[in-house]
């Protein structure tokens, strides 16, 4: 059976992912002043950066039109949703609306909408997986089953350097943002299982708190054998020594970095560093 994996564009594509056609991002925008940034294959991290920096209040973004998901949809094999979590972003919501309008169009194809309960390397995971399994020659039901059971136990914790756009954009309380900048601490950072932000901990630095993150990694048992997603905002060189602490601390089977799109940058920031398993 042929298929689709729709990601909207928060997902971090992998050269792998980016290389497969079966995969299709499907893009959110971004507003910064009175420009609008589409976050497709035209996106440029740098400039995005540079426009952030010089506008004073906080980025929006937008989500996608259910004509965007539904136009991309299988008529007759097998289509894969992946969004961001319901409770973060209005995509969830308006591919819903694009599932419900093909089916009482009497679209054919089998549609199954994947809320990740996560961003960034937590959508990459998900995707990573789908195209494992569906390209495995599983049948939809058990890819769905699978996947879906993923969902439940993945792990999603990030660092940033800067948390304004989060608050800025209601994703940060602001007991947390007050805390961060008046003790000039770093937070490490995670997703409830509901699809939520949490605070894990923090550190004195970026890199102490990368450390605290790893360890959690760590001592986490059910990390062993799995495969490790590191998305990261414009420093590679700070995901490599990620990448090494998780060498000597961990027992992953697999390590994969991935660059973050626009979405994951607004949110991520300059520095930024987003991983899960």
């Amino acid at each position: 059976m042929t298929y689709k994996i729709l990601c909207d564009s928060c997902t971090d594509l992998t050269p792998g992912l980016l290389a497969d056609p079966r995969v299709v991002r499907i893009p959110l925008t971004i507003q910064v002043g009175a420009e609008t940034v589409v976050d497709d294959s035209s996106f440029q991290q740098k400039e995005l950066l540079q426009k952030m920096r010089a506008w004073p209040d906080a980025p929006k973004t937008a989500c996608p039109s259910p004509a965007a998901y539904l136009e991309q949809f299988s008529q007759e094999g097998d289509t894969y949703i992946v969004t961001l979590s319901a409770r973060l972003s209005g995509s969830h919501n308006a591919a819903s609306q694009a599932v419900s309008l093909y089916r009482e169009e009497g679209g054919k194809g089998n549609v199954h909408l994947f809320n990740s309960r996560s961003a960034s390397a937590g959508q990459t995971q998900i995707a990573l997986l789908i195209q494992e399994l569906a390209g495995s020659g599983m049948a939809f039901e058990e890819v769905v089953e699978q996947v879906e059971a993923y969902i439940s136990r993945m792990r999603t914790v990030f660092v940033l350097e800067n948390l304004d756009n989060l608050r800025k954009n209601g994703r940060l309380t602001r007991t947390e943002s007050l805390v961060t900048g008046a003790l000039r601490v770093k937070l490490l950072m995670g997703a409830t299982r509901e699809g939520e932000i949490e605070k894990l901990g923090q550190g004195l630095s970026i890199r102490q708190t990368l450390a605290r993150m790893v360890s959690r990694m760590a001592e986490d048992e059910d990390h062993m054998g799995r495969r490790l997603v590191i998305s990261y905002c414009n420093c590679q060189e700070r995901a490599e020594h990620v990448l090494e602490l998780v060498r000597k601390r961990c027992q992953f089977k697999e390590v994969v970095l991935a660059p973050t799109g626009g979405i994951s940058t607004v949110y991520a920031y300059d520095g930024g560093i987003v991983a899960a398993f």
